[in-house]
């Protein structure tokens, strides 16, 4: 088991160990559903992440008395990177990610003891409770509130876009407790048992067929007060701390790397059947995004220095965001194009079929490449879209 705090380590030796471990570990069926496109089940993700578990790389960045390694963050980025470069499922980032940290910096003992053992061992499924139909990006106007009444809160309003909460047993949600102060100020966050009478999960099928999210509605729901982290008002600041975590690793760029791979294989495939004009044309586009890629990975190697040596310029969470997000975009859109006449066909119930199906199929592979294109367009809005990062951008550069 490789651990720990801010060791120093072999980069190299570590990518080596990583991928031989995802080679060694991975269930053949959710490999096979990553490689071919398919679509993946809740289980492939928790037995993923159990096996990280056992591992002792799955919360490994936490601290060693919460129940990780204190990774620093380089180590955290090489692990993720090189993990899904070999095909291993993303890490689901609503509890290890996300509510964890929350919980064993603002929590007390009491819910750092009943909630991250389940975390840590992916047997409490978490969803984030931020959204809401008319305060996306702008958190700061939600609507859904929590009025105190003896020793519970009472939870009206509703949250949209939540992304598997048809899967989660547990949410992490910010309400307004308090309308009398500025916005920020009368946020806190709380923590929802999903089987809480009055939660209602109604399913968002979104543009690629698929349902990811939905529309969570509370009518009247009991929650206790002990489910409150921090304090009453301090749902603002705990939000900022875990959107920049989510934000940290937004980049995603193992998987533009295997992504690039695979595209580079399908233009081999067409080259064949073009004119001279096209191939030219085809190549040319192909290098632009090669070298988008290559300056986005220097980018994200730069923070994560920055971030090592304890410096931080405040935006390049929100820059990597963009150039991210807008290159995923950039690559789909360039790759079901790369399918000729195929890059026109798309049937999600192709991707449910599992070990049936192969890419090796044209329409598979289309359905697949399709799926990458329609699902991307999302990217540029979780996390705060990129209208928002580019205001962060420019506040912090006009500022300075």
């Amino acid at each position: 088991m490789s651990n720990n705090l801010n060791e120093p380590f072999n980069e190299q030796a570590f990518r080596e160990e990583v991928a031989a471990f995802v080679r060694d570990h991975l269930a053949p069926e959710t490999r096979h559903k990553v490689e071919n496109g398919l679509y993946l089940e809740k289980s492939d993700y928790v037995g993923w992440q159990k096996s990280l578990r056992r591992q002792g790389w799955f919360g490994a960045s936490w601290p060693v008395e919460h129940g990780g390694s204190a990774w620093a963050v380089k180590k955290e980025h090489i692990f993720l990177q090189e993990s899904v470069l070999n095909a291993a499922p993303m890490i689901i980032p609503y509890g290890v990610n996300m509510v964890g940290p929350v919980i064993y910096t603002f929590g007390n003992k009491e819910q750092r003891e009943k909630y991250l053992p389940g975390i840590l061992n992916s047997d409490t499924w978490w969803c984030q409770g931020y959204s809401e139909p008319n305060a996306g990006s702008d958190l700061a106007s939600l609507s859904t509130t929590a009025v105190r009444q003896g020793d519970h809160y009472v939870v009206n309003g509703t949250k949209m876009w939540t992304t598997e909460a048809h899967w989660a047993d547990m949410m992490h949600c910010l309400v307004r407790t308090d309308k009398t102060v500025k916005k920020q100020q009368g946020i806190s966050f709380l923590l929802l048992d999903m089987k809480t009478p009055g939660i209602t999960v109604e399913p968002i099928v979104t543009l690629d067929g698929v349902h990811h999210t939905n529309q969570v509605f509370f009518d009247n729901v009991r929650v206790p007060v002990e489910n409150l982290v921090g304090q009453e008002g301090d749902g603002w600041k705990l939000a900022k701390f875990l959107l920049s975590r989510e934000r940290c690793f937004i980049a995603d760029t193992g998987n533009k790397m295997r992504m690039m791979r695979q595209i580079k294989h399908d233009v081999e495939c067409s080259l064949p059947g073009v004119s001279e004009t096209e191939r030219t044309l085809v190549l040319v586009r192909l290098g632009e995004l090669e070298a988008s890629l290559t300056a986005l990975l220097a980018l994200e190697h730069d923070y994560v220095e920055d971030w090592m040596s304890g410096r931080d310029d405040g935006i390049g969470a929100s820059v990597l965001k963009v150039r991210g997000t807008e290159l995923l975009q950039a690559m789909t859109e360039f790759w079901r194009n790369v399918l000729g006449s195929y890059g026109a066909c798309y049937d999600p119930e192709n991707r449910k079929g599992g070990e049936g199906l192969s890419a090796a199929e044209p329409w598979v592979r289309a359905t697949a490449v399709n799926y990458a294109y329609l699902y991307g367009r999302c990217w540029s809005i979780f996390g705060g879209s990129n209208e928002i990062q580019r205001n962060i951008i420019a506040a912090s550069l006009l500022r300075s």
